[in-house]
């Protein structure tokens, strides 16, 4: 048998059962759709996550009180851990390859202008904020350097927040009342936007001694060190880690660092995305199971047919290749479609609700399309084996 003749019999099976050629594929169709639309939300969930946490760095190591053996909720929560004071904070800015520290101190208050008040978040912390965290002054200032214990009164806002309470008029020394306590407004951030849904635009900044006393705590939530690039992170790890047990003379304290926390983060949304892809595999298998279905009823129909092509030479061996080339065309058309139904879907999903990050991966969907062929493959063996091993004569007798 010749190449056109394999083609043009394969492609004339095909076509003749136009219509059940159709619902066939689309069996395969939706299931890659599926497949290529499900793992567009969980990548592009993935993207926006690490996006997130990147935004401030990847040169960032945190300190946190308590002793987690995995990443999870911080030690600050544990009342019965020794926290970790602002004087930590200034050992740890005394080791060579540390740039900056902030001590961070987290509590919601209701700040008070005039007539206007809003309930929002305050976080003390120190000098080194837009440095550490990578957040630009707008307007102003950013507090001071000033003695931790003895700080000034002063607070900067996020632009949301000098929004909401100033409008357009001019802040910059004004007093604001936050939780009874007067401070002088002396800056306004940039807007930093979200992140996993906290907004970092509706926040105030007040110096961490004086949070400490607003909110009644003995120690600072976290402590946050900004380190050099060329820096050599397990053995500045090992430096903060011996500083910290000789000051607090047990291990009773967590060292993450933000690439750690980005492979964890990164490890389980991969773990995600391959879930969701999964789910949409299962369509896929559905699918498969039609071509199987498909495939044995045309045996069956075709079996007359067999028989001539046997008595004309035909060995079984291109017997087998007709059908599982039938099988491959139908799967990897319906493979096709899918695939533009998939990815366009994901486009149109991203524009209707821009709230939801997408991003079709594209070696996703090239794995999609081979796991369609190779459905179609492994659904037709059997078909066609059967197809292949009828007996000529046998067939020649079928009706």
């Amino acid at each position: 048998m010749q190449a056109t003749d394999f083609i043009r019999l394969t492609l004339g099976s095909v076509f003749s059962q136009h219509l059940r050629s159709f619902l066939t594929a689309l069996g395969i169709a939706v299931g890659v759709a599926a497949v290529v639309l499900l793992t567009s939300i969980g990548e592009g969930v993935h993207r926006f996550v690490l996006a997130e946490f990147s935004q401030f760095g990847t040169n960032i190591l945190a300190v946190t009180p308590g002793k987690n053996t995995t990443f999870g909720m911080s030690g600050a929560v544990i009342n019965t851990v020794r926290p970790l004071t602002m004087e930590d904070a200034e050992a740890l800015k005394r080791i060579a390859d540390v740039e900056a520290v902030v001590s961070v101190v987290q509590g919601n208050a209701e700040v008070e202008f005039g007539k206007r008040s809003r309930r929002t978040m305050i976080i003390g912390a120190g000098h080194a904020v837009p440095a550490v965290w990578q957040m630009d002054v707008k307007i102003g200032r950013f507090l001071p350097d000033d003695d931790p214990r003895n700080a000034r009164a002063f607070a900067v806002l996020g632009s949301k927040m000098a929004d909401e309470l100033f409008g357009s008029r001019s802040l910059l020394g004004e007093i604001v009342r936050i939780a009874s306590e007067r401070f002088r407004v002396i800056g306004v951030m940039e807007s930093k936007g979200t992140m996993l849904g906290f907004d970092l635009d509706d926040t105030l900044f007040i110096p961490a001694g004086r949070a400490l006393e607003m909110f009644n705590r003995e120690g600072v939530m976290e402590i946050d060190l900004l380190y050099r690039s060329t820096a050599n992170v397990e053995q500045l790890e090992e430096q903060i880690s011996r500083l910290m047990q000789a000051r607090h003379g047990y291990e009773g304290f967590t060292i993450i660092t933000q690439e750690e926390m980005l492979e964890t983060l990164g490890s389980i949304l991969d773990i995600l995305t391959l879930a969701v892809g999964a789910l949409g595999g299962i369509s896929l298998l559905v699918g498969g199971v039609g071509i199987l279905t498909i495939m044995s009823i045309a045996v069956n129909e075709r079996t007359h047919e067999i028989g001539l092509l046997r008595a004309l030479g035909t060995r079984r061996r291109q017997v087998l290749g007709l059908f599982l080339g039938e099988a491959v065309l139908l799967s990897a058309t319906g493979g096709f479609a899918g695939l533009v139904i998939g990815a366009g879907g994901a486009a149109l999903l991203g524009l209707a609700i821009p709230a939801l990050p997408v991003h079709t991966p594209w070696y996703f969907v090239l794995l999609a399309e081979l796991m369609a062929v190779v459905i179609g493959v492994i659904a037709g063996v059997a078909p066609a084996r059967r197809a292949a091993s009828l007996d000529p004569v046998e067939a020649l007798r079928a009706e």
